[in-house]
């Protein structure tokens, strides 16, 4: 008896000693623009041409046209998910013809990464292939379209978006790009980054 009273006691002024945990509040939520709504106009209209990309199509221009071009400041992800929306609360989902061309920038401004995210088939630029990202399709849900893994984790970068149209119309609606903490790369990505 003697012995559990003398547990008891010290686990009591050990439990009096220990400060208690602090829960610091987690970070919000974020949304950044990539590109304003740009309405339609006839691809013929679209004066500017992206020169250094290709696209495999059997309708339309090989040299896709520029309809909006934009880049965000030096951003982060520690260890947030990085999905696209059509709006800044992220409840509005986003449309584009045909597609856009994402490239993360280096702290350096060089291109590190490239994704196509739209109505395509491939993309190239120079002999590489651009990946696509998500379904091929001119609307998109909110969060549909996961860019997590395109983004380096822990280092600095910079997102350049540019629609681009090669058939018929082009245009894009607002787009953002949502940043939520916490959710970020999956177990299984081994990359490194």
């Amino acid at each position: 008896m003697t012995l559990t009273a003398a547990v008891s006691l010290l686990s009591a002024c050990a439990a009096r000693q220990a400060p208690p945990p602090t829960v610091a509040a987690p970070p919000q939520p974020r949304s950044v623009r990539l590109l304003p709504n740009t309405p339609e106009r006839e691809t013929a209209r679209l004066e500017k041409r992206r020169e250094d990309v290709e696209v495999d199509t059997r309708e339309g221009e090989r040299t896709p046209r520029i309809v909006v071009t934009a880049e965000t400041q030096p951003l982060r992800l520690d260890g947030a998910q990085a999905r696209l929306c059509g709006d800044e609360a992220c409840t509005q989902g986003f449309a584009v013809d045909n597609f856009l061309l994402l490239e993360v920038l280096d702290a350096k401004g060089q291109v590190s990464r490239r994704a196509a995210v739209g109505f395509t088939d491939s993309v190239f630029i120079g002999n590489e292939q651009v990946d696509n990202l998500g379904r091929r399709a001119f609307t998109f849900e909110p969060n549909e379209v996961d860019i997590t893994h395109l983004l380096p984790e822990s280092e600095p970068f910079r997102l350049r978006a540019t629609a681009l149209d090669f058939w018929g119309v082009g245009r894009v609606t607002d787009l953002f790009l949502r940043l939520e903490p916490g959710t970020g790369r999956g177990e299984d990505d081994l990359r490194g980054q």
